[in-house]
């Protein structure tokens, strides 16, 4: 069933410490430009591939997919780490890659790196338990892993 959900979050309570700290350096206006930039690519990406339907990388098929979120070797490494684990399904899968995907995207790369596929295997919280990760707080400490 967490197969189905793709981002797993904990929000901790607010501290009187995190009150005291400074304001974001990103504001609200500054992360709708970059989604709406990694909307853009996107849709660029899937106009370029004659897939104007699969504009967003959640409508990605899986042909299109692997062709434009293959991650580079550690990534790849990573990802392999984790479904040998049995900690990712074939869904677990695509849809890591597919987050990882929409991660390169909000930084503005156009490849997807070990460290897309690390973030977005933060998010499936049970894939990071089995990896080692540490629960921190509002959420787990990426463990250091060997590729």
């Amino acid at each position: 069933m967490l197969d189905r959900i793709d981002l797993q979050v904990d929000v901790p309570p607010v501290t009187a410490a995190d009150l005291a700290l400074p304001a974001p350096a990103e504001g609200s206006k500054e992360v709708a430009a970059r989604v709406a930039a990694a909307r853009d690519a996107q849709a660029a990406r899937a106009k370029a591939a004659g897939k104007p339907d699969q504009a967003l990388n959640a409508r990605i098929d899986g042909g299109h997919l692997e062709a434009v979120a293959t991650p580079d070797e550690g990534g790849r490494a990573l990802l392999t780490r984790a479904a040998e684990g049995g900690l990712l399904s074939a869904r677990g899968w695509t849809r890591t890659l597919r987050l990882a995907r929409t991660i390169a995207d909000l930084e503005g790369s156009d490849a997807v790196r070990r460290r897309h596929v690390a973030e977005s295997l933060i998010y499936r919280r049970s894939a990071m338990e089995g990896l080692g990760g540490a629960r921190s707080g509002g959420g787990f400490v990426v463990p250091k892993l060997e590729a």
